[in-house]
């Protein structure tokens, strides 16, 4: 065996260790005391025509998206596997680091080309359901600024593949690994600071009976609060929404202002405590740590699925964002699992604290409403790609 297969079989069982533990000892396995409840039938829930409605609205999304994945994944592996743009690559007359960014801004863009259409299908379908009076001048924004972010973060990730190649021939995935690690976790940190207003402006939650209430569930949950704030995000959806983001002095509570503004203090309370708990136990700072250890196992098994090419030259670049996209797609049940555990412990703390469980389930019925979620997806689709509990499995909870 190889002094580079060794380190990187060691890499990825370490890391892959460190993620197991620290999922065993930081995910909330059993969030509902006694167990999570079955679901309740969706009659009792939502009238025979809400259902109806969300069913179609959401099978057509859910359609197109699926369609998008699939036309992604067959862009980036015929680039990967095209002999012809490897030559291309090999064949530039610019330094290493040029031809990486090269490379990747050109994936980037042929799989945004590729994908583009879905997403114009998408809007209009958005659109002609009432969920959204965003510009198309304005979706064209958030189409330009999402394609140069994802630019960015896959560029840096393959100059610190490819550079460390170079620099460590053997040990690179060890180094890789840790430096990974190091960028999930600035990542999360720099992320609310940096990213999220480059989509949304953010305002404090002016004082009010809001304001007391928010600040007083924060009390009982012994929340430190750093900052509760108000994102515009009716510009561009009617969709009610909420979060909790960053860590330690950048941790943020944010509520959307069509959540603010169109809901009974109640309901917005519901929906305060549920990402007060997420503080409380603070969830992202534990997606941070299972983020990091498992950027750390990726760098890894991409040592062991590389040891036949040459990491060290940006030809191989193609290769290693297939790798990192089908990677990401196989990821999803596990990532989505661990989501929707924590989501449901939040809900739990949000019906102890607030004490209100009518009020948790008129939010409930209401945020399905105003986005049209489908009350029943199917059981594959929700394990692959569901990050939160249904919308009759939070009933049950409330009820039980």
């Amino acid at each position: 065996m190889s002094s580079q297969r060794r380190v990187a079989l060691a890499v990825a069982l370490v890391s892959t260790t460190v993620f197991v533990l620290l999922a065993v000892l930081l995910v909330p396995w059993s969030p509902v005391p006694g167990g999570t409840p079955a679901a309740v039938p969706v009659g009792e829930v939502l009238t025979p025509m809400e259902v109806s409605r969300a069913e179609q609205f959401s099978g057509v999304l859910r359609r197109w998206g699926w369609a998008a994945t699939a036309v992604n994944l067959v862009v980036v592996v015929l680039l990967a596997s095209s002999a012809r743009v490897r030559r291309w690559v090999g064949g530039l007359p610019w330094p290493w680091w040029l031809q990486v960014l090269a490379v990747v801004a050109g994936i980037e863009v042929a799989s945004r080309a590729a994908t583009t259409a879905f997403s114009v299908l998408a809007r209009r379908h958005v659109r002609a359901a009432g969920l959204s009076e965003q510009s198309w001048a304005g979706f064209a924004r958030d189409l330009v600024v999402s394609e140069a972010l994802d630019i960015v973060v896959t560029g840096l990730l393959a100059l610190v593949v490819v550079g460390c190649a170079r620099r460590w021939r053997r040990a690179w995935p060890a180094v890789v690994g840790t430096m990974a690690a190091g960028l999930v976790i600035a990542g999360s940190f720099v992320y609310p600071l940096v990213v999220e207003p480059l989509f949304n402006d953010f305002a404090p939650l002016p004082p009010g009976e809001l304001r007391t209430g928010v600040l007083a569930l924060a009390e009982a949950e012994g929340v430190p609060v750093d900052e509760v704030l108000v994102a515009d995000a009716s510009r561009r959806t009617t969709t009610l929404n909420a979060y909790v983001s960053g860590f330690a002095g950048s941790r943020r509570v944010v509520l959307y202002d069509n959540l603010v503004d169109d809901v009974p203090r109640e309901e917005a309370l519901s929906v305060v405590a549920h990402e007060l708990a997420h503080a409380r136990h603070d969830d992202v700072l534990v997606g941070t740590l299972l983020g990091a250890s498992g950027a750390a196992a990726a760098a890894g098994l991409l040592g062991l699925l590389l040891m036949r090419r040459r990491p060290s030259e940006p030809a191989t670049v193609p290769t290693m964002v297939a790798l990192l996209v089908v990677g990401g797609l196989l990821a999803l049940p596990v990532q989505n699992g661990i989501s929707r555990s924590i989501e449901l412990r939040a809900d739990v703390e949000a019906l102890r604290v607030t004490g209100d469980p009518e009020a948790f389930v008129a939010l409930q019925r209401r945020l399905a409403l105003r986005s049209l979620a489908d009350p029943t997806p199917p059981a594959w689709s929700q394990w692959w790609f569901g990050s939160h509990p249904t919308l009759l499995v939070r009933v049950a909870l409330a009820r039980s």
